[in-house]
C-alpha cells in the first residue's frame, strides 16, 4: 500500500503537549522572583551576621530548586513530545513533575514539624523584630508568587479532525505540575503569614511558645496538601480507570439500543484532561469501528480510541 493512502489512518500522538502552557512562563517568572529574594537574603545574612535572614535564604532557595523541576518538565514534556519512544506523548511528564513536587512538599511539611518540635522542646532566643521584618518580606514575595502562579483554569480550544481523535473543547483540564509549583508558593506565604502571628504573639505577650506550635499547625496543613496532590497523579501515573461520568456515557451511547454491549471498557489519563480508552464491544448487527466511533458525543475528552468489534452470534 502506498504511504499517501495510509496517511489518512495515521495522526499524532503529541495531543497538544508540543504547545507552551502558560503555566510554563508563570512558574519561571516565579523561580526568578524566588531567586532574588533567596539572594538578598543570603547576602543580607552573610553581611549583617543574621542567621535568621540566612536560614529564610536557604529555604528559598529549596523551594527555587523543585520549582525548578516543575519548569524542566514543561520543557522536557514540550520537546519530546513528537517523540516516538513515548506511546501516548509526553503529558504525563507533566503530572510527574506534579507528583515529584508533591513528595518535596512532603518532605518541607517533615522538616517543619521536626525543626518546631526541636525548637518546642528547647526554645531559643528570638530576635523579635529581625524575624518579623523577615517574614514580612518573604510573606509579600510569596503572596506575589501565589498570585502570578492563581490556579487559573485552561482551556483546549482545539477543532482540528484526526480520524480516530475526538477531540474536546472548552475542556477543564488540570496541570498537575502548575498545582505542585503553586501549592510550594502557597506553602511559603503560610508559613510566613503563620510566623507573624506567633512572633508578634511572642513579643508582645511573652508567648515564645507560640512559634513552634504554628510551625506545627503549618505543616500538618501542607502535609496535607501533599497527600491530596500525590493522590491525584499517583492515580493517573498508575494508570486508575478514568472517569465514572465518562465511561457512563460511552456505555449508553453504545448500547442505546440493546443491540450492543460493552464487554470490556479502559480509559484513562494520558495528559492533563486528556484521555484514551480501548473497547471491546459485542453486537448482534455488527459494524466498522468507525461506525461506533461516531456514536460517541463529540465533547468527551478522549483523543485516542480503539474499537474491537465481535459479532454476538460468533460468541454466543
Amino acid at each position: 500500500m502506498k504511504d499517501d493512502v495510509l496517511a489518512r489512518w495515521r495522526h499524532s500522538h503529541s495531543f497538544g503537549q508540543d504547545k507552551k502552557r502558560p503555566g510554563e512562563t508563570r512558574t519561571f517568572i516565579v523561580i526568578a522572583l524566588t531567586a532574588s529574594m533567596m539572594l538578598v537574603e543570603i547576602v543580607g545574612g552573610i553581611v549583617f551576621g543574621s542567621m535568621a535572614l540566612l536560614a529564610d535564604g536557604l529555604h528559598m532557595g529549596s523551594h527555587a530548586v523543585a520549582l525548578s523541576i516543575n519548569a524542566f518538565a514543561y520543557i522536557y514534556a514540550r520537546r519530546h513530545a513528537h517523540n516516538a519512544r513515548f506511546s501516548f506523548g509526553t503529558g504525563k511528564v507533566n503530572t510527574l513533575g506534579g507528583y515529584t513536587g508533591a513528595i518535596l512538599l512532603a518532605l518541607f511539611a517533615a522538616l517543619m514539624a521536626w525543626e518546631s518540635l526541636i525548637r518546642l522542646l528547647n526554645p531559643v532566643e528570638i530576635a523579635f523584630n529581625q524575624a518579623i521584618w523577615v517574614a514580612s518580606i518573604g510573606l509579600l514575595v510569596n503572596g506575589a508568587s501565589v498570585f502570578i502562579l492563581g490556579e487559573h483554569h485552561e482551556h483546549s480550544h482545539d477543532h482540528e479532525d484526526h480520524h480516530d481523535h475526538h477531540d474536546h473543547h472548552h475542556d477543564h483540564h488540570h496541570d498537575h505540575n502548575l498545582r505542585s509549583a503553586y501549592l510550594h508558593v502557597l506553602a511559603d506565604a503560610l508559613t510566613s503569614l503563620l510566623a507573624i502571628f506567633a512572633l508578634l504573639i511572642g513579643k508582645y505577650y511573652g508567648a515564645v511558645w507560640m512559634d513552634p506550635v504554628m510551625g506545627i499547625v503549618g505543616a500538618i496543613l501542607v502535609s496535607r496538601w501533599s497527600l491530596s496532590l500525590l493522590k491525584s497523579t499517583s492515580a493517573i501515573l498508575l494508570d486508575e480507570q478514568g472517569s465514572q461520568d465518562i465511561t457512563q456515557r460511552i456505555h449508553e451511547a453504545i448500547e442505546f439500543n440493546g443491540d450492543h454491549r460493552i464487554v470490556d471498557l479502559h480509559l484513562w489519563t494520558v495528559g492533563p484532561g486528556i484521555y484514551a480508552s480501548v473497547l471491546s464491544i459485542v453486537s448482534r448487527s455488527p459494524a466498522e469501528p468507525r461506525y461506533f466511533k461516531s456514536l460517541l458525543p463529540e465533547n468527551l475528552p478522549i483523543q485516542h480510541i480503539s474499537i474491537e468489534v465481535h459479532s454476538y452470534d460468533e460468541d454466543g
